[in-house]
């Protein structure tokens, strides 16, 4: 079936892509890891020997970056509903963390402990409808808000991938009160034309 010249623009695109390139040359999983390369060298997201958890993490490059940051220090949790194929010193869940028994295998990885950073570059499959795909995104980004919300550490920081429009200023009021610092992030390697942008909340309060 020929394809739409939409479907054969962002094709065009991704290849020619500098960020895609550099992903493949360097070994990295997909081109994401640049943004957040990016947010951890300029916010000093990571320390060692910190708890990481990354929702929606297939196909597993924040988590691939964040364990070469983190070296041989430090814990990862991966959540995912589609397979990710391993990584090492990664511990990976498969399925959906809104059903208890998905939770209760995080609860038991999390040992009692609470992380100190929670990752979600989640996003809906888009359908090509503008309202209907910014509800979808805006449906993701409240199910890890409540996560992070019942599960960070106090003084923690959660980083959120977001597409400007409905529901967004409303979302950023919700973080600034849980959390004493909120930015708003536009990392280079998210395209510019994309109106995708990053919250990145520090400072749990409780």
């Amino acid at each position: 079936m020929a394809r739409s010249k939409s479907s054969s623009r962002w094709l065009q695109e991704h290849f020619s892509d500098p960020f895609v390139k550099r992903a493949q040359v360097e070994g990295w999983r997909s081109r994401a890891v640049f943004k957040l390369d990016e947010l951890i060298e300029r916010d000093h997201l990571l320390r060692p020997g910190m708890f990481v958890v990354d929702l929606g993490a297939a196909p597993g490059g924040w988590s691939q970056m964040v364990r070469e940051r983190l070296g041989d220090s430090g814990r990862i949790v991966a959540l995912d509903i589609l397979p990710m194929q391993g990584i090492g010193g990664v511990d990976f869940i498969l399925g959906d963390f809104r059903e208890d028994a998905v939770l209760r295998r995080l609860e038991e990885l999390l040992g009692g402990n609470r992380p100190d950073l929670v990752l979600s570059d989640m996003a809906p499959n888009m359908s090509g409808v503008g309202a209907v795909d910014q509800d979808r995104s805006m449906a993701l980004a409240e199910l890890a808000a409540e996560f992070a919300e019942a599960h960070l550490a106090k003084g923690g920081a959660f980083l959120v991938k977001l597409f400007q429009g409905q529901g967004f200023d409303e979302y950023i009021r919700r973080l600034r009160s849980q959390f004493a610092h909120v930015s708003i992030r536009k990392p280079k390697a998210s395209r510019a034309r994309s109106n995708e942008v990053y919250a990145l909340a520090t400072g749990k309060h409780l």
